[in-house]
């Protein structure tokens, strides 16, 4: 599923990476808890979550997801957009909870980390 097709899904607003939106994301990932994220398998995934500090663009680095979506129409402080930007990493931000958006993505036919539906 291209980026550009999540943020339809989630009615999104870009913060970061406008020009990265035909990047491919095959799994989706949802968690508040970065632990969880680097125990899973995240490779190119879009991670879902409320949190919006700098270690979120750090775990996301080191797991390798391949962009961020902030739930419940949040934005993150300017100095995470910028490491963001920095680091090639699409940051959007959805109005809906964590469990709506998983739902739309699921509806769109998007894996969760382990591939199953």
């Amino acid at each position: 599923m291209k980026l550009s097709e999540i943020v339809e899904a989630l009615d999104a607003t870009i913060l970061n990476g406008d020009d990265l939106l035909e990047k491919e994301i095959m799994t989706c990932g949802a968690s508040d808890l970065m632990s969880d994220i680097l125990a899973g398998l995240s490779e190119g995934c879009i991670l879902l979550t409320g949190l919006t500090t700098v270690q979120v663009i750090r775990t996301a680095m080191v797991a390798g997801v391949g962009a961020v979506v902030f739930v419940r129409g949040k934005t993150p402080p300017q100095e995470v957009i910028d490491l963001a930007r920095e680091q090639e990493l699409p940051l959007i931000s959805s109005p809906y909870s964590m469990f709506v958006s998983c739902g739309r993505l699921h509806a769109c036919n998007l894996t969760g980390l382990d591939g199953r539906r």
